[in-house]
């Protein structure tokens, strides 16, 4: 009886120091930070499940590609949340495959909402981003850009910033790519527009080339989605 006293309360106590390391899931969504091989910083453009049932989200391909592990900025000690499946150079696009046991999906990242997919902005429209680096900003859409699949949009953006949803009325149209013209300012005064112009990929653009590929991340859906 006393040997299996012993048995019973080592089991106890190995249960105890177990549950006290487990690490939370982190909470991830439109506009947080992600640190890719553990060195590189972008931002994550959404997230959501795909046909398959998986939860997986976006950034640029420029940040890494597949095979490229992925955390969550400023939860580095959770460690490795997501790994990089898919994706494509000309459309600057990574897919991550998260584990749904680390990571806690969300809608909105600091006041900043994503209620669903939108089509792509037309001349006119404001847009608005959100980036781990230079934060909120909105600007008007000048229209489509000079290589396919890219909008010109007067938002704001830096370097981390690559991969930063941009909506329109709170929709997702595409992801920050990079900026316009190398010769002016990417973010002076993020709230006034002195800056040059932002090229975002168009998600629409992203999501067909996707699914025409049978690639993780077909039939996608946002978490959060009306």
């Amino acid at each position: 009886m006393a040997t299996l006293a012993v048995v019973l309360m080592s089991g106890v106590l190995v249960l105890g120091v177990a549950t006290a390391h487990a690490q939370p899931p982190v909470t991830l969504g439109g506009g947080s930070g992600l640190v890719i091989d553990g060195e590189k910083l972008c931002t994550l453009t959404t997230i959501g499940t795909d046909n398959r049932g998986n939860l997986v989200g976006f950034t640029s391909a420029h940040c890494g590609g597949p095979g490229a592990v992925v955390a969550a900025e400023g939860a580095e000690s959770a460690g490795v949340v997501g790994t990089m499946v898919a994706g494509n150079d000309s459309l600057d696009y990574a897919v991550i495959e998260f584990d749904p046991r680390k990571v806690t999906p969300v809608n909105t990242v600091n006041g900043f909402r994503i209620d669903g997919l939108g089509p792509d902005p037309a001349f006119g429209d404001v847009a608005c981003k959100l980036g781990r680096s230079t934060g909120y900003s909105c600007g008007v859409t000048w229209g489509a850009g000079q290589e396919p699949g890219t909008i010109v949009n007067q938002v704001c953006g830096g370097p981390g910033d690559s991969g930063a949803p941009v909506t329109v009325n709170n929709l997702l149209v595409g992801m920050l790519h990079g900026a316009f013209s190398e010769d002016l300012p990417t973010c002076v005064l993020k709230f006034i527009p002195l800056h040059t112009p932002a090229v975002t990929m168009s998600f629409n653009t992203q999501l067909a080339d996707i699914t025409a590929k049978s690639r993780p991340g077909s039939g996608f859906v946002p978490v959060g989605s009306g």
